[in-house]
């Protein structure tokens, strides 16, 4: 997968403002004035960040699907065939496998 090697830093990343955006929001509670004002900024535009990183997430995930389904279509297309036969290949082995089981 094409987005598979980034995920885990990415993952990371948004724990990681998450669980500032939950701290600042809580110290937020017990502030007052100014100062509440300011963790409650803080907190807000880390949750901001992490909406626009779930959102460029899944960007990236819909276009590399699209990519995955392009180039498995271009493969059928050339080799039609060979798709032909390995699809009835992995029929006959689930086949085989679904019925022992049985």
């Amino acid at each position: 997968m094409m987005f598979g090697s980034n995920s885990k830093p990415l993952n990371n990343d948004v724990a990681s403002l998450v669980k500032d955006a939950k701290a600042l929001l809580q110290s937020a509670k017990l502030l007052t004035g100014d100062k509440a004002d300011e963790a409650l900024n803080q907190g807000m535009l880390r949750l901001d960040t992490v909406l626009l990183m779930a959102r460029d997430m899944q960007e990236s995930t819909v276009d590399a699907g699209k990519s995955m389904v392009c180039s498995a279509e271009e493969c059928v297309k050339a080799n039609p065939w060979r798709s032909v036969a390995l699809a009835a290949g992995t029929g006959l082995l689930l086949g085989a496998i679904l019925g022992r089981s049985k």
